[in-house]
């Protein structure tokens, strides 16, 4: 099991090089070559709602993105430390998503978001943060 962590200043700016980075490590692992758009798509949302969540809440803290490559799979933590209004576990396929401070919906969009790319995603949040977990299935080349 290899690990490789990035964490990055919450701004916008940054979320590309995230994109980037998942997108490449996901190749690596084995991510089947049609799904490395939803990867590249599902991980700019994840970082653009943490980077959101971090500056609404005035967070310094930096973003991390975690990318974990298992024997089966292919998993990217997104970790934020923004203060979540209502204390929410979810997994792609359960009704209704947190509720949030977020004035706009912005984060429950992208949440909407990462739901429909990805189809094994769990959603934790807290008072001291909040975490989104997605994987896909790797091709085991013979």
């Amino acid at each position: 099991m290899a690990t490789v962590e990035l964490r990055f200043t919450p701004l916008p700016e940054h979320v590309r090089t995230a994109r980037l980075v998942g997108a490449a490590m996901a190749r690596r692992a084995g991510v089947a070559d049609a799904a490395l758009d939803e990867v590249r798509l599902a991980v700019g949302e994840a970082c653009t709602r943490a980077v959101g969540l971090h500056q609404l809440h005035e967070v310094a803290e930096p973003v991390q993105v975690r990318l974990i490559e298992d024997e089966k799979q292919f998993s990217i933590e997104v970790v934020d430390e923004a203060p979540h209004a209502v204390p929410a576990d979810i997994e792609a396929g359960t009704a209704g998503l947190p509720v949030t401070e977020d004035p706009e919906g912005e984060d429950e969009m992208g949440l909407a978001v990462i739901s429909g790319l990805v189809d094994d995603v769990q959603v934790k949040t807290g008072e001291s943060g909040g975490l989104i977990r997605m994987s896909w299935p790797t091709v085991t080349l013979a």
